[in-house]
């Protein structure tokens, strides 16, 4: 064939493939077997690559993903990418459509949409080819995701119409279904599963390598046309609603259950209606966005400080289900404790399948008259966590009886006893060789706040022992790939890179270390400061009582636990053997300097250039803390894009919120 010849086959294998994507994956009826698809496919990509001057940019062998980047580039949005202020009840709602009426009058249209619980970005089209997308970040500065993006299918690479110049805005979101794969895959190779498709999704777009970010199978939809867009064309839109179904016309996919309503009575019936129907969409959404139609409508209406006062969005309560408790187990937890865990019948739940629910202790279960067999309301605190909000005793259909705790640990048949630390209500198990505290002991070490050992979950720490490969954390460095390699799911590949997975951890330093040894009320923050104060853990092992005690942070408990820890012959003995592998017993942090000295940072959303683990390394190397929530005592809130509840409060306590370039600055 010439090149020609060549040229208009490439082009036959692309509208092909374009046709049977969209067939497979927006209306889920295939003319053509997989095998089939993937040949064409294959072909495809054997002529670009035998022949670059063929190969054009929006051809669908973009959506596998290209090479690794370095970095994410920044980039600055033509049009800022602002947020909207959040309503809660439907009295607020009606409060923003009676002074908005007041202004437009009472037949104003407002459109209704479903607010997608996802990651916001900005996709730019130039002669009708797609050639940036960013994330939100600040809403002036993003990144560029480009190559990320042109991995989701649902993304046109090239439009219906060739326009000089389109701005869009939409929401990529994992799709539930997506979400309960990946993660059913990732417990099957003992890898840390996503906590919900939101936060899946963001961290599959900001993964450096777009093949990774491919595998994730994400979505979009699109909701909105953003200013100076489609002029070129001669046809300015009129209302929001115009707009959306132009963008429909050029291929895009826009927000689904959208309508446009006049009345305050239509609106607020129509958002019930759709946190009604939540459960029943493939998409996890988090409320719902009321804007008013008309765009020329907004420039009366006018703009807030930081928000627009022609929209807000309205949030959802935590969703509840009820649903029955089928058992009570005993799970045993690295330091002894017993915790009981309501095993549930499966529900969807905020975004995922929730078949397990933690019981807390004995006195929770009594004073909830929690007992197996009860139907229960079930909630995620903040949306992550499952919990038990009530047991409803009027569906009880006899008598059942009470849960009582255990009096020998489940795993080693060892007598328990009521913990002496903090309020008594747990029970341990005493055994210092149980089997279930030295696996959650080992899972805890290779945690990410501990030695971070890639690849080291809780199945393969179970095949690990079970196989007689290890029985304690020091053995984890004495182990070879042809140790592991022969393991249930692992492979030459997983072997090599667990093995360098655990080489890497012996440099975490002190910090990290005096947190994977387990101490009962030693947790990341008080680790650091024993670190920065003690520097290497022979001091640390030699310190006495007051030594701990004098700490900022450390009370008389926390040190009377950390002396007895290091009192234990056994916790010398493994220390020893750390020592002997070559794991690290110094502090490698070292203060630059003391600007944040006495202050208290709490990270928020997604940052713009660096990860909230950066950016907490940054603060605490310059003598400031990082706390997980907002309190008075809070200096700075640092948010990044998608902030939620930590923002809300801060501004409620009025504490200073910054953004990264803020941060920076005070860096310099």
């Amino acid at each position: 064939m010439n090149i020609k010849e060549i040229a208009e086959r490439a082009e036959y294998l692309r509208k092909t493939l374009e046709y049977n994507s969209k067939l497979y994956y927006e209306k889920d009826s295939p003319e053509i077997s997989d095998y089939e698809y993937d040949a064409l496919f294959r072909e495809l990509v054997n002529l670009e690559e035998q022949y670059p001057e063929i190969d054009l940019p929006t051809s669908p062998t973009k959506r596998v993903g290209g090479r690794a980047l370095d970095k994410f580039e920044k980039f600055t949005h033509n049009v800022r990418m602002g947020s909207l202020t959040d309503v809660f009840s439907t009295d607020e709602l009606d409060d923003f459509i009676d002074k908005t009426n007041k202004i437009l009058g009472e037949e104003t249209e407002y459109s209704v949409e479903p607010k997608i619980d996802g990651l916001s970005v900005s996709l730019i089209y130039e002669n009708g080819v797609f050639v940036r997308g960013a994330t939100r970040g600040d809403g002036i500065v993003g990144e560029d995701v480009t190559e990320n993006l042109k991995t989701v299918r649902s993304i046109p690479l090239k439009l219906k119409e060739k326009l000089s110049y389109v701005n869009v805005r939409g929401e990529v979101y994992m799709p539930r279904r997506v979400f309960d794969e990946i993660n059913a895959e990732r417990e099957a190779a003992g890898l840390q599963l996503f906590a919900n498709p939101r936060n899946a999704a963001a961290g599959s777009l900001r993964q450096l390598d777009p093949k990774i970010a491919a595998s994730r199978r994400l979505e979009i939809f699109v909701f909105n046309l953003q200013e100076g867009s489609l002029y070129s064309d001669g046809r300015e839109c009129v209302t929001h609603s115009e707009s959306l179904d132009r963008l429909d016309e050029l291929g895009f996919t826009t927000l689904p259950h959208r309508c446009v309503l006049v009345g305050k009575r239509a609106v607020t019936e129509r958002v019930c209606e759709l946190g009604e129907a939540r459960p029943e969409l493939a998409f996890d959404m988090d409320g719902a966005v009321i804007k008013v139609n008309n765009l020329r409508d907004r420039v009366t209406v006018g703009e807030g400080t930081a928000t627009p006062k022609w929209a807000v969005a309205f949030k959802y309560p935590p969703e509840e289900k009820i649903t029955t408790i089928e058992s009570i187990s005993i799970q045993v937890g690295r330091t002894g404790v017993l915790t009981p865990i309501a095993n549930l019948s499966p529900v969807r739940l905020a975004g995922s399948t929730v078949s397990r629910a933690t019981l807390h202790n004995g006195n929770f279960i009594k004073e909830k008259d929690i007992r197996v067999g009860d139907k229960v309301v079930v909630r995620k605190a903040g949306e992550i966590i499952p919990e038990i909000v009530e047991s409803i005793k009027s569906e009880r259909t006899c008598e059942l009886p009470e849960f009582e705790m255990p009096t020998v640990c489940p795993s080693c048949s060892h007598p328990v006893s009521k913990d002496t630390v903090g309020d008594g209500t747990a029970v341990r198990c005493t055994n210092p060789a149980c089997p279930a505290q030295n696996s959650r002991s080992i899972v805890h070490y290779a945690s990410k706040g501990a030695m971070n050992i890639e690849g080291l979950g809780p199945q393969v720490v179970e095949l690990l022992i079970s196989s007689g490969k290890i029985s304690g954390i020091a053995d984890l460095y004495s182990l070879k790939v042809e140790d592991v390699e022969p393991l249930e799911r692992m492979g030459k590949k997983s072997a090599e890179n667990l093995i360098s997975a655990i080489e890497e951890s012996k440099s975490r330093g002190l910090e990290r270390l005096l947190y994977a040894l387990g101490i009962r009320q030693v947790g990341e923050v008080a680790a650091e400061e024993i670190a920065a104060k003690m520097q290497t853990l022979d001091n640390v092992m030699a310190a006495s009582f007051e030594d701990f005690a004098s700490m900022q942070d450390i009370g008389d408990i926390t040190a009377g636990a950390i002396v007895e820890f290091f009192a234990d012959e056994g916790v010398r003995e493994l220390c020893e053997k750390l020592r002997l592998a070559g794991v690290s017993f110094n502090a490698v942090k070292e203060k630059k300097s003391n600007i944040f000295e006495g202050l208290t940072f709490v990270l928020t959303g997604t940052l713009p250039t660096m990860t909230r683990d950066e950016a907490s390394s940054l603060i605490k190397e310059r003598g400031g803390k990082v706390s997980g929530s907002v309190s008075k005592k809070t200096s700075y809130v640092l948010a990044g894009e998608e902030a939620g509840s930590k923002l809300t409060k801060a501004n409620e306590l009025g504490i200073t919120v910054i953004d990264e370039n803020q941060f920076l600055e005070m860096i310099k």
